[in-house]
């Protein structure tokens, strides 16, 4: 009788020791290698910059010939019936239509020039890139109070690889400082704390998981 107490004891330590050992993994897949990203991020003065593959639309008002609407080149540059080579890339929509009011001053008597940006890619420093286990990983044009939920919408989620909870977030902004970020609570448990926000030229790197 008193063996087979010993051997329920024994039994009952290293069931313990197992449920002990699954949880481990389950705590482990919080990233503690980087502090937490800060839930506010945007910038209350942020103006877009145009890049490369964007479209300008340019009006020159009392001019509507030489109003068209434009690609920004690979080059970052657009041309203009009378404007070439100008560069836009880098600059936001106001700094550009200055610059082409300066460039048909010699033509147009007082010129007014208006840009509208009607498609947006923007230029690399200012993407969103999203690198590991997303269902798309892509770069996306940054948006004002754009979150990381945001973002995962338009990567389509994890994959069933993804170790979601060790995903960090490497911000250009602050010389490259990386931020732990929780995408499994956010995504598979609806816990809205664990969204943040993003700022311009961010790069999420979302980590495969150990099975």
């Amino acid at each position: 009788m008193k063996s087979f107490f010993i051997t329920i004891k024994t039994a009952s330590h290293w069931a313990a020791l197992g449920v002990l050992a699954g949880l481990l993994p389950a705590c482990a897949s919080f990233s503690t290698a980087y502090p937490p990203a800060p839930a506010a991020a945007a910038a209350a003065d942020y103006n877009y910059i145009v890049g490369p593959g964007d479209t300008l639309n340019i009006i020159v008002w009392r001019n509507p010939e030489l109003s068209l609407s434009v690609p920004v080149r690979p080059d970052g540059k657009v041309s203009t019936p009378l404007v070439d080579e100008l560069v836009a890339q880098g600059k936001t929509s106001v700094e550009i239509a200055r610059d082409v009011e300066k460039a048909l001053s010699n033509l147009v008597r007082d010129p007014v020039v208006t840009i509208i940006v009607t498609s947006f890619v923007g230029p690399y420093s200012e993407q969103i890139r999203v690198v590991g286990e997303a269902a798309k990983p892509q770069a996306l044009p940054y948006k004002q109070n754009m979150t990381v939920l945001d973002v995962m919408i338009a990567v389509g989620g994890l994959t069933d690889f993804a170790d979601g909870n060790a995903a960090s977030i490497t911000r250009a902004s602050e010389g490259d400082k990386r931020y732990s970020v929780r995408l499994k609570d956010l995504i598979k448990r609806g816990d809205i704390s664990a969204n943040v926000e993003m700022k311009p030229g961010d790069i999420l790197i979302i980590p495969q998981g150990w099975f």
